[in-house]
């Protein structure tokens, strides 16, 4: 049985929904009560087992990214040499976080594509499996949403994807998959389409960020053509693979799905961990009440 231990993590993209600001801090950096976004997902690989993480990004963000998840001595003896005790022990909370993985930094010149930034990884990867999670993608549940796809993984050995049921209104903005139920939550994808219209929905469950791919599926990302986009797409790949016969298993996990892809989805999630964050949240719901 093959374990999962290693993450991509792709953060290469540009960002441009959230510009301005997007232009001189990346949108992973942007943060989610007192957390940049990139740290949730690193907290959800760990708390799943991940061992081992590979950022693939542009060349100009590794410095920043690299920063963050390396300790800093010099702000460490500033905060001793001003006795600020409590903000010391919340920095190293944070750093120690981060001792027991293993990063790894994979170069994105251009951006072709989420399937194009995988790819990128195929020679940090041994013919295993690899999990592959989002930032956009938030997800606030009690078991970790990777956990989730992981224990579903060790009994199918096939590429999981994450699944979320939508409200009907949703659907047209979202990749929605047509499946066979085989268990509780757990399904055999058949078709996958990209943002259909209500009438060609075959279901409500979409596609979150967040999957389990098989050294099959870099198989078939080698031989993939680009899209008449440039651009190189996981998702046209999975349906590649389905037409062909290919088994590929969705979940529907459990948890509330936190979208940060745009500014609104990105101030709604903001909002959401904010009111429910033990400190901040109390004041922060006498506050909304005087709006």
């Amino acid at each position: 049985m093959n374990e999962v231990k290693k993450a991509i993590i792709p953060i290469g993209g540009l960002g441009t929904r959230f510009l301005p600001l997007s232009k001189i801090v990346p949108k992973e950096l942007w943060p989610l009560v007192d957390l940049p976004m990139m740290q949730y997902i690193i907290a959800e690989a760990k708390n799943s087992g991940i061992s081992e993480i590979i950022f693939v990004l542009k060349p100009e963000n590794k410095k920043i990214v690299s920063d963050y998840l390396k300790p800093s001595l010099k702000l460490e003896k500033l905060l001793k040499e001003r006795k600020k005790g409590t903000l010391l022990a919340e920095l190293k909370k944070s750093e120690d976080f981060f001792k027991a993985l293993s990063f790894s930094y994979i170069f994105q010149k251009k951006s072709l594509g989420d399937g194009h930034a995988i790819l990128q990884t195929a020679k940090l990867l041994n013919e295993e499996p690899v999990a592959c999670l989002f930032t956009d993608d938030i997800v606030d549940s009690k078991t970790p949403c990777l956990l989730q796809l992981k224990k579903v993984f060790r009994t199918c050995q096939k590429p999981v994807i994450a699944l979320y049921r939508l409200p009907k209104e949703r659907i047209p903005f979202y990749g929605v998959v047509g499946v066979e139920k085989i268990a509780n939550r757990f399904y055999k994808i058949k078709k996958i389409v990209e943002k259909p219209s209500l009438e060609q929905a075959p279901s409500d469950l979409a596609i979150v960020g967040k999957y389990i791919l098989t050294p099959e599926v870099f198989d078939y990302l080698k031989k993939a053509k680009f899209n008449k986009k440039g651009e190189l797409i996981l998702a046209e790949v999975f349906d590649k693979m389905l037409t062909e016969g290919k088994v590929i298993y969705g979940y529907e996990f459990e948890g509330k799905w936190l979208e940060c892809g745009n500014k609104l989805g990105w101030l709604k999630s903001h909002l959401y961990l904010s009111l429910k964050h033990p400190q901040i949240g109390p004041e922060l719901r006498k506050f909304l009440k005087t709006l």
